[in-house]
């Protein structure tokens, strides 16, 4: 996990007046002892929940390229994640799982987990996200091919609208390589199976 900035936005005191306004109409008392410390509370969590606007995921990626003869794939599987939903901005999360076929240059594995985080602390769509990831890698590391998967629970599903407690959404995007139907069935299997 890459650290969180510790000196939050300039605009943590005017989130916390809109969170205190948000509260008002809610029809709470933001003067009341539990609720006075809670728009900043609130605007800090925000603003750490949304900290991938501010970190180049692509600075992430080469800040540890390296030069390597390795041609098979790499996976980094089982990669947790939390994002909010842009449409009501309630939490959704999962696991990713990322795989890439090297083409003379490779990546620390611990910055493939980084670029998921930066996508996911982002107000997201899963779809998008999960593309987000893919091109992120094929631009920065110009491999063979990229493949990502993304499962998911969605509050948005479970908490409201059709209330759907245990459904997952699965979505998935590659490149090169990874457009041949074996390579993909490959990486499914090896994500499915041989954990530690």
């Amino acid at each position: 996990m890459f650290e969180k900035e510790k000196n939050y936005s300039p605009n943590l005191e005017e989130l916390k007046s809109h969170y205190r306004s948000v509260i008002t109409l809610l029809g709470e008392d933001a003067d009341r002892e539990g609720l006075l410390k809670t728009p900043e509370r609130v605007a800090k969590a925000m603003l750490n929940l949304t900290h991938g606007y501010r970190v180049d995921p692509h600075e992430v990626l080469l800040s540890a390229k390296f030069k390597e003869e390795y041609s098979q794939m790499v996976i980094v599987k089982d990669i947790d994640f939390f994002s909010l939903c842009e449409h009501h901005m309630l939490p959704f999360y999962g696991k990713a799982h990322v795989a890439y076929i090297p083409n003379g240059y490779i990546t620390g594995l611990s910055k493939i987990a980084r670029v998921v985080d930066i996508f996911s602390h982002r107000l997201q769509v899963q779809e998008r996200m999960t593309l987000q990831i893919k091109q992120c890698i094929q631009d920065t590391l110009n491999p063979l091919g990229v493949m990502v998967v993304v499962e998911a629970k969605h509050m948005c599903m479970q908490m409201r609208g059709v209330e759907k407690q245990n459904s997952i959404t699965t979505t998935s995007d590659f490149t090169g390589a990874f457009n041949q139907a074996k390579t993909r069935e490959e990486f499914m299997n090896l994500i499915q199976h041989g954990s530690l």
